[in-house]
């Protein structure tokens, strides 16, 4: 069997066990409703938390950055690749989050990669929660630091390793802020708290925390009242500041420096496009001008959805997040509602082993600000009818 045939047979085992996955463009731009096969459907599986996706202050100052800086600077960022943009958008992404230096990366999964690699050598130890991300992962895979793989939130067994790795010449906690298949929260202020003990630097993966959590959207770490306490974040400017491209790392300005200096990701991609750069600037300044507004609207939506959810009987773990797992057990089950929700109007992903545990798989709707609460309540009378379809109501 050639390589082509073996791939072959492996997709058509996924398509016979109905656990495929498949991609379903839009026929416009993002927002609470899009068009999808010459329809309009609520949107319920989007990164897009605070509406800004196609917000007309954010896509204006996209077009003025063409216009101003160009399309693209066909380079790096050490050698042609800096505009003054650039650096305007690094020091109000540093002043949002009270840091005293930040560098840009083409994606938070980039930023990510170039990080443990580029602080961390042999002697040292890098402590990660399993449940992590994967871009962590890979992550942590291209550092040369000893790894310890703590048990999901197990501040038991963090502890245990960081005792384990007290020879080590520097510990790094890695935690996702919120993790992604649960709207979970890290519990940062005892994590915070043992790194102090075990003199280790904690740095947080704050993607669907940015501008999601927090009184002013500042993350996990301003929601549990520990702001200014975290070490170094990692976060993107890909979900809820604009849902752009484009990712960052921000801490203090040796770290920053060396990974500008040695960061492989950064050294080697080319240059965030000025427009995606204008816009994610729009959207912070944004969201600094009204955060009661952008996430007062984001908090009531997903509380009501919350609620209505449990109400029709679903299993919905309890939480804060707009990220709101609703679990089925199944992976072929997952997906098949999420296909039937999707004829009902409604555009929601299935997600099942390996993304989440055996057992676990889900249905992942994820709220916005941009909702009405006419979208919600069609979104839960989709729910209600898929659920008792396939019985799981």
């Amino acid at each position: 069997m050639t390589l082509v045939e073996h791939f072959r047979a492996e997709l058509q085992a996924l398509a016979a066990s109905g656990t495929l996955k498949e991609e379903v463009p839009l026929e416009g731009p993002q927002g609470r409703r899009v068009q999808v096969g010459g329809r309009e459907v609520v949107m319920l599986t989007s990164n897009n938390y605070l509406g800004l996706a196609n917000h007309p202050e954010v896509n204006r100052a996209a077009k003025d950055a063409i216009d101003r800086w160009g399309n693209g600077l066909a380079s790096v960022r050490f050698i042609c690749g800096t505009q003054d943009l650039h650096k305007e958008l690094e020091r109000e992404i540093s002043d949002f989050f009270g840091t005293a230096d930040t560098i840009l990366y083409s994606s938070c999964w980039a930023a990510n990669e170039g990080l443990f690699g580029t602080i961390l050598g042999a002697e040292d130890a890098l402590l990660s929660d399993e449940l992590n991300h994967a871009s962590i992962i890979d992550g942590i895979r291209l550092c040369k630091a000893e790894r310890f793989i703590y048990k999901h939130n197990s501040l038991e067994d963090l502890e245990t390793k960081l005792n384990a790795a007290k020879a080590r010449r520097f510990r790094l906690v890695m935690t996702d802020g919120v993790f992604s298949m649960e709207g979970e929260l890290a519990p940062l202020p005892e994590i915070r708290a043992l790194c102090d003990r075990y003199d280790a630097i904690l740095v947080v993966d704050d993607s669907h925390a940015t501008g999601v959590v927090g009184k002013t959207g500042r993350g996990a770490a301003e929601e549990l009242g520990i702001w200014g306490r975290v070490d170094v974040y990692t976060s993107t400017l890909g979900k809820a500041m604009g849902s752009a491209s484009g990712g960052f790392t921000t801490g203090p300005k040796e770290i920053v420096g060396i990974l500008r200096q040695r960061s492989r990701p950064y050294l080697f991609s080319n240059t965030l496009p000025p427009s995606v750069a204008a816009g994610a600037l729009a959207a912070f300044r944004l969201l600094r001008k009204d955060p009661d507004g952008l996430m007062g609207r984001l908090r009531e939506n997903t509380l009501y959805f919350r609620e209505n959810l449990g109400k029709l009987g679903f299993k919905v773990p309890h939480g804060i997040h707009p990220i709101i797992p609703v679990i089925v057990g199944d992976t072929a089950l997952a997906i098949s509602m999420s296909k039937a929700l999707l004829r009902e109007g409604v555009y929601v992903s299935g997600f099942g082993f390996p993304v989440v545990p055996q057992g676990q798989a889900r249905l992942r709707p994820q709220i916005s600000a941009a909702l009405t609460r006419e979208d919600l309540d069609l979104a839960l009378g989709a729910f209600a009818r898929v659920g008792k379809e396939f019985g799981v109501l």
